[in-house]
C-alpha cells in the first residue's frame, strides 16, 4: 500500500511562532481596549482563529468598532510578518523529523492565512520540504476545530481521511483531525497543563515523531511480506 499522507500543523508544531504571535496579539488587542495577555493565548486560545478570539473577548468586555478592529488586525499582522521573517526558529526536532520522513507525502494545514504560512516556512527554510503544499483556513473558508480544513487538504492531495496522519500541537487541531477520521499524533509540549485527547497518540517532542510514524505505517499501511516467500 502507498505511504500515508502526513498533514502538519504549522505554528507550534513546525515553527516556534506562538510566543511572537502571542506578543503581537496582546499588543494589538490591548490597543483597542480588549484585555489580553500573552499567557491567554498560550493557555486558553492556542491554535484558535484570531476572529474567534476577538469575538470571545468582545462578549466578555464589550464591542469594539469594526473599522478600528480591522485597522488593528492589519497592523498586527504586518508587525507579526516582520518579526516572523527576522526572529522565527523551528521547533526542536522538526527539521530532523522532516529529513527522516522525506519519502512520505506531506502538506501543511494551518488556521493562519497563506501569507503567514509562507512567511514562516520561508523564514525557517522549511519551504524546501513542502513547496506549495500548504492549506489555509482562510483559503478553504473553514477552520479548526471543524474537520473541514483537514478534509479539504486530504481531498486536494488525493487521499482518504483514513490514509492520513495529522500532527498537531494544539487541541483545536487534534480534535479537528480526530473528527475528520484521521490518525492523529499530538505533540504535547505541555503535558503538565494539557491532556491528550482519547484516540490521539502523544509525543512530547518532534524527535519522537519518525519512530511513531514508521510504526503506524508498518501496522496500518504496509502488508508484511510472508516469510515463506522470501528468497523464493
Amino acid at each position: 500500500m502507498p505511504l500515508p499522507l502526513l498533514l502538519f500543523d504549522c505554528d507550534g508544531t513546525l515553527v516556534d511562532s506562538e510566543p511572537l504571535l502571542a506578543e503581537e496579539m496582546a499588543a494589538g488587542l490591548n490597543s483597542v481596549g480588549l484585555p489580553f495577555a500573552t499567557t491567554d493565548y498560550l493557555g486558553e486560545f492556542r491554535g484558535a482563529r484570531f476572529r474567534r478570539i476577538v469575538a470571545e473577548l468582545q462578549q466578555r468586555y464589550g464591542d469594539v468598532d469594526p473599522d478600528q478592529l480591522e485597522r488593528m488586525e492589519i497592523t498586527m499582522r504586518a508587525n507579526l510578518a516582520t518579526r516572523l521573517a527576522q526572529e522565527l526558529t523551528t521547533i526542536p526536532g522538526a527539521r530532523e523529523a522532516l529529513d527522516i520522513l522525506s519519502s512520505y507525502p506531506s502538506a501543511v494545514v494551518s488556521n493562519g492565512p497563506e501569507s503567514k504560512i509562507l512567511t514562516a516556512l520561508e523564514a525557517t527554510g522549511l519551504n524546501h520540504y513542502f513547496g506549495k503544499r500548504f492549506f489555509s483556513g482562510y483559503t478553504a473558508n473553514c477552520w479548526k476545530p471543524e474537520p473541514c480544513l483537514h478534509l479539504h487538504a486530504a481531498s486536494i492531495m488525493g487521499y482518504a481521511a483514513s490514509d492520513c496522519i495529522a500532527i498537531d500541537d494544539a487541541l483545536v487541531g487534534v480534535r479537528a483531525a480526530l473528527q475528520a477520521g484521521m490518525t492523529v499524533i499530538h505533540l504535547n509540549r505541555f503535558p503538565d497543563a494539557e491532556e491528550t485527547p482519547e484516540n490521539a497518540i502523544m509525543i512530547s517532542n518532534m524527535y519522537q515523531l519518525p519512530a511513531v510514524v514508521e510504526r503506524l505505517t508498518r501496522e496500518y499501511w504496509q502488508t508484511p511480506v510472508p516469510q515463506h516467500s522470501i528468497g523464493g
